[in-house]
């Protein structure tokens, strides 16, 4: 990324007619890596010169605006992240199966007849993660699902399309784990908060997810009051995962390592949901490893 943010017809006269543009919208999204993460796979694939992305500062209810930029400045492909997920889905031309079932999308591509596809890709990104980060595969497995959110719901459906045997959501609003176990029918069940049933299977699990915002860096929560899944209940042979990517560690994967479960942050599902971005717009393959590099030197582990 070429320092801060700005707007899509600007990117354009600074870089050209003959450039690829693609880039992340969201707000606030001037801190997202999704830039420097296209930019080093460009790098890498030797189309540095030809491929460029940035970071477009759009605000709540703007999405429409958006994408009639995106066309206007003939953008090939956005990375789409919060606010904008569920009116992305509702305004382009047509969507992925994955994507209308989570009513969300997280890519869009601009298609030669000026069409707008969109789609999901979170979730096979967080499965993408878990098979390099640990070994893990979700056939045949039992996983738990703490959150009911836009990135919870991603990994659930995830999770029950790659085979997982069980998937168990937990939620603070019951209404919505309820809602979001459906993602995953027939192996997806609610499990109410708090209790010996959500001990259990958070015990018998094979996987277990953060998939809440506790324990982000500039958050005020986090606490270890406020987890649903106490870590100090997991053990030996499961995997322990947050979405969450700063700080590095977080404080419940910590405290999961500590009981001797194996641990996964956050920062592995952003880099593969970008890879699988990369190649709907490029058509191929993305060097997954320089992306690795690339966000492991912005976002280090603190020990």
């Amino acid at each position: 990324m070429d320092g801060g943010t700005m707007t899509m017809a600007d990117a354009r006269t600074r870089s050209g007619s003959d450039v690829h543009l693609v880039g992340v919208i969201g707000s606030p999204v001037a801190h997202s890596l999704s830039p420097l993460l296209h930019d080093a796979a460009f790098a890498a694939m030797g189309l540095g010169e030809v491929w460029r992305s940035f970071a477009f500062e759009i605000p709540g209810g703007a999405a429409a605006a958006a994408l009639d930029a995106m066309r206007s400045a003939a953008v090939t492909g956005l990375s789409v992240t919060m606010p904008h997920k569920g009116d992305v889905a509702r305004l382009v031309d047509e969507s992925s199966e994955t994507a209308r079932r989570l009513g969300a999308v997280n890519c869009v591509l601009a298609r030669p007849d000026g069409s707008l596809f969109g789609t999901n890709t979170d979730g096979e990104g967080f499965v993408a993660s878990l098979a390099r980060g640990s070994g893990f595969t979700p056939q045949g497995r039992r996983c738990v699902v703490v959150g009911a959110g836009g990135a919870a719901r991603a990994v659930i459906l995830a999770l029950a399309d790659a085979g997982a045997a069980h998937v168990a959501v937990v939620n603070r609003t019951p209404e919505r784990a309820v809602g979001a176990a459906d993602l995953a029918r027939p192996v997806g069940e609610p499990v109410p908060s708090g209790g010996s049933e959500l001990d259990a299977a958070v015990q018998a699990a094979d996987l277990v997810v953060n998939a809440t915002p506790l324990g982000m860096a500039g958050t005020t929560t986090g606490g270890r009051e406020e987890w649903l899944v106490r870590p100090e209940i997991l053990h030996g042979g499961q995997v322990a995962a947050d979405l969450v990517y700063a700080p590095r560690p977080t404080p419940w994967l910590v405290a999961a390592r500590a009981a001797g479960a194996t641990t996964l942050d956050g920062l592995g599902m952003l880099v593969h949901q970008a890879a699988a971005q990369l190649a709907l717009w490029t058509g191929r393959e993305p060097p997954v490893e320089a992306m690795w590099e690339a966000a492991e030197r912005s976002s280090p582990p603190s020990g």
